[in-house]
């Protein structure tokens, strides 16, 4: 890559850069503007047919002030930032900003306020965060937890963890999403991150958090995280015990959330495609 000119960046020594972000920088009519990716997938041409993921694009200046930022801390042109404007990152206080928000709805609840968290991610091993959940449930907090593999919570402990409920699904594609929602006293706030809440993503990566403020693109992440609630198709529920079983749809209509997802995506690809112009090529000869 260097020999055709790029400049290849190693990221810092002892820390895996696992972040995943993209800025474009256009001169245009109006002056320079970026253009930010950040998701929570890899640049991957083959895991992307197989993996479900979400991402952001997004012109947000705070957003893209970070993303220099960040750029230039892996690149070993200046040191990370004190605070960024928007932004969140591992090692330095992803945890942290994880537990502050857990908190908040913890203390909400306390207040006998509606609280809810909702939590997409692969795994759950970290004991702080764990605790934190932990704590949110007691004071009442309604938790919800979508964790495709390992999960060292236990959920439906009476007194500890009553008010959680954690579930796996296994389906056509690999869940691999983030997605971190709280019910903020009926202003919801989201986020999607590249990091799973593991000791080796919160202490030993370069990882970011990323606040997702456009209403369309929150009520699109709250979508997906009710459905994935709704599932009883290919959903199996973690029990006290550390085992898994079958939600089943005996009460209720089946509801498979990546079928219904999919569906959905057609429908609004198909709708796109209706609205674009007709293109007239002509022949040259």
């Amino acid at each position: 890559m260097e020999s055709i000119g790029a400049q290849v960046i190693h990221g810092v020594k002892g820390l895996k850069t696992h972040a995943k972000v993209c800025i474009i920088v256009r001169r245009e009519p109006s002056g320079v503007q970026r253009y930010l990716h950040f998701g929570t997938g890899n640049y991957n041409e083959s895991t992307a047919k197989l993996y479900s993921d979400v991402s952001l694009l997004t012109c947000d200046e705070d957003l893209g002030a970070d993303a220099i930022a960040f750029f230039n801390s892996i690149a070993g042109d200046s040191q990370p930032p004190k605070n960024f404007r928007k932004l969140e990152s591992a090692p330095l206080r992803l945890r942290k900003t994880l537990k502050k928000l857990i908190d908040s709805e913890t203390r909400r609840a306390a207040c006998e306020q509606e609280a809810r968290i909702f939590v997409k991610i692969n795994a759950l091993t970290d004991t702080t965060l764990i605790d934190a959940l932990y704590a949110a449930s007691q004071a009442g907090v309604k938790v919800f937890l979508n964790i495709r593999g390992i999960c060292c919570l236990k959920p439906g402990v009476e007194g500890l963890s009553e008010n959680i409920e954690v579930v796996s699904i296994v389906d056509r594609f690999l869940e691999h999403a983030r997605i971190f929602a709280i019910h903020n006293g009926g202003d919801p706030k989201l986020f999607i991150s590249s990091a799973d809440w593991m000791p080796r993503n919160l202490d030993n990566r370069k990882e970011l958090l990323v606040p997702v403020e456009n209403v369309e693109c929150r009520r699109k992440l709250m979508h997906i995280l009710e459905e994935f609630r709704e599932d009883n198709v290919k959903s199996s529920v973690l029990r006290a015990d550390g085992s898994y079983s079958k939600k089943t749809s005996a009460e209720s209509e089946p509801v498979r959330a990546q079928e219904v997802l999919y569906r959905e995506a057609q429908i609004a690809t198909s709708r796109i495609a209706k609205k674009q112009r007709t293109m007239f090529e002509p022949h040259h000869f």
